[in-house]
């Protein structure tokens, strides 16, 4: 049961990735917030009411087309990924750079086109992953190096959107029970991980979901350019 509520009506989230996994339930959260929502997303959240743009994320013309019909925005939060396990050995350039650029070039596009209609108050969040933080024990060396470069933007972005009362921050999700870590690791890689992890469980969405209604609430007003860990006790 949730001990805490949030109220965002009359502000504007977008959500970047808002389909399924950690971005479908953040967009179920922010309506339950009663904020309206717009995801962006290459397939529609069957589950949602809120208003879906198809986009491919990795065109800043596309990206663009879409901004263009809001007016005004209050939340960014970017949560789009895509992820391949593989080594080095078997990952060719067009596959290293569709994992950035739609990892991590997108979140700079966003970025770019979100703070054009963003005022003092407005909040960025972007999520990375705890390979972000270390190494990743399944995923490949362009997930992890994307998921890198998140943490690195949300400092920089930090440092130069604050003065304008733009928050930027940036979540690093652990093991998440999504379709992604279905396709990541075996049930029984997720049993031997879960026994591993101080809390003893793997991470529901709602968990991740739940930082970023935090960091896009008045609780947060001073938290600027931090990485929150929602790992579990995960070092």
């Amino acid at each position: 049961m949730k001990d805490i509520s949030y109220n965002f009506k009359g502000k504007h989230a977008v959500v970047v990735g808002g389909s399924y996994g950690i971005g479908a339930e953040v967009v179920r959260q922010f309506e339950i917030a009663d904020c309206k929502v717009s995801y962006i997303s290459r397939t529609k959240n069957i589950d949602s009411y809120s208003t879906h743009l198809k986009c491919d994320i990795t065109s800043f013309d596309s990206l663009s087309d879409n901004f263009k019909k809001f007016n005004k925005i209050d939340f960014l939060i970017n949560v789009a990924a895509i992820n391949f396990c593989k080594k080095i050995s078997d990952i060719d350039l067009n596959e290293w750079e569709s994992v950035i650029n739609t990892n991590l070039t997108s979140y700079y596009y966003t970025t770019k086109l979100a703070i054009e209609k963003m005022g003092k108050g407005s909040r960025i969040v972007n999520y990375s992953s705890i390979a972000g933080r270390n190494k990743s024990i399944v995923s490949g060396v362009h997930y992890t190096s994307s998921k890198a470069g998140i943490i690195g933007m949300t400092r920089q972005l930090a440092q130069e959107l604050g003065e304008k009362g733009i928050n930027v921050n940036c979540i690093c999700p652990s093991q998440t029970l999504t379709p992604m870590l279905e396709k990541s690791m075996t049930q029984k890689e997720v049993d031997n991980l879960s026994k591993k992890i101080p809390l003893g469980r793997i991470a529901t969405t709602y968990d991740q979901a739940a930082v970023a209604l935090f960091l896009c609430s008045s609780a947060s007003s001073y938290i600027n350019g931090s990485i929150i860990d929602v790992n579990g006790g995960q070092l």
